[in-house]
């Protein structure tokens, strides 16, 4: 019998989003964190023991595991480049929380940094792998709303100041509501009608200035550094066009809408931040009746945050490519940077880069099982 051999993962980052991965990371099978690092090694030490994780440290410590063969770069935006380049610079491959970069010259250089040394580069999210996301991939694929035509989506609530004890980052150079949650929504986006080619956008700030309201911190003001309102207009190069909302400034939260519209029917998606839930479509109703929803039978095991260091995991180990690739990393930072670029200039922007084709996940595939 061939012994099981789990791929060795390390954690830099002990903030907040550690704890969704740490959840799912430590239950795969198929993969063994070795350790967690941070610039506050106490905060590593209590993730590493909350998870079981018998090593914990400084980035640097991280780095220098001798059984690291991933690490996940879970930093803030601002140094997710930086760090990146670090891990492959220590010989690892590289599973970035998004976005890859905050500007376009620093993510290419990562990806050619890798491309150079052999090495992997992965990038969240990876929700696109979970049983909400293909089963709307399969949906379509089969021609069950007839060729897709348009996506409307929104994500609106008052804004991450009302619940993160530390919410600065989320308001500076490479967040706010278009970089911290539009990579769920571009890239859903992007895998369902390709590559896109052009933008258009308007923005806004509601507050330059906020106020943390939880935590110990509660009370504290800080400076805002990005729109807070962005609604922008994508065109793709199939021919399909969409319209998104992001937006921190609203006191009606209405998040987790997508919608794809086809010639046969309307395709509603489960939240995107998420691995699962009911996809349904809905078609011309007879005249005067409301419309008609059917669910659309789901496909594969949910898993979680982290579901694509297992993918990349296991096609690493495999000689296979991994899906959620710094390359679609790369196109969605385009996209989001051309959008950002469309808020300032007041005109359309052409997007310069290309989507990888998006491959389904079998529907068998098991984040529970023990493979490699």
């Amino acid at each position: 019998m061939t012994a099981h051999n789990p791929v060795g993962v390390g954690i830099i980052g002990a903030g907040n989003i550690s704890d969704q991965y740490l959840t799912s990371l430590t239950r795969y099978p198929d993969l063994r964190v070795a350790a967690v690092g941070d610039l506050d090694t106490a905060r590593a030490e209590t993730q590493a023991r909350a998870y079981g994780v018998a090593e914990w440290g400084t980035a640097a410590d991280v780095l220098a595991h001798p059984d690291t063969e991933i690490i996940v770069n879970l930093t803030v935006p601002a140094v997710h480049a930086e760090v990146s380049s670090a891990i492959l610079a220590a010989g690892r491959h590289v599973w970035s929380e998004k976005p890859l970069a905050v500007d376009r010259a620093d993510a290419r250089a990562l990806l050619d940094q890798a491309a150079e040394a052999g090495l992997r580069v992965g990038v969240a999210p990876d929700t696109i792998l979970g049983p909400g996301f293909q089963t709307a991939l399969r949906a379509i694929a089969r021609g069950d709303i007839g060729t897709p035509l348009s996506a409307q989506t929104v994500m609106q609530y008052a804004g991450p100041d009302l619940w993160h004890p530390n919410p600065e980052f989320l308001f500076a150079k490479g967040a706010g509501p278009l970089f911290d949650m539009g990579p769920y929504y571009l890239t859903a986006l992007v895998c369902l009608f390709g590559s896109v080619s052009r933008v258009a956008a308007l923005g806004s700030t509601a507050r330059t200035v906020r106020t943390i309201r939880s935590g110990e911190r509660a009370g504290t003001e800080f400076t805002v550094a990005v729109p807070t309102h962005v609604s922008a207009l994508t065109q793709f190069e199939s021919g399909g066009v969409g319209q998104s909302v992001f937006s921190f400034d609203s006191p009606l939260t209405r998040t987790g809408f997508v919608e794809i519209t086809g010639t046969e029917g309307t395709l509603a998606l489960p939240d995107p931040n998420t691995f699962a839930g009911e996809v349904r479509i809905t078609r011309v109703p007879q005249p005067g009746r409301d419309p008609e929803w059917e669910t659309v039978p789901p496909v594969g095991a949910e898993g979680g945050r982290g579901l694509g260091v297992l993918d990349m995991a296991r096609a690493i180990r495999s000689g296979h490519p991994h899906i959620a690739t710094g390359d679609l990393g790369y196109h969605v930072l385009d996209v989001m940077m051309a959008i950002e670029e469309a808020v300032t200039l007041g005109e359309t922007v052409h997007i310069g880069s290309a989507a990888p084709e998006i491959p389904l996940v079998p529907e068998d595939r098991d984040p529970y099982g023990a493979t490699l």
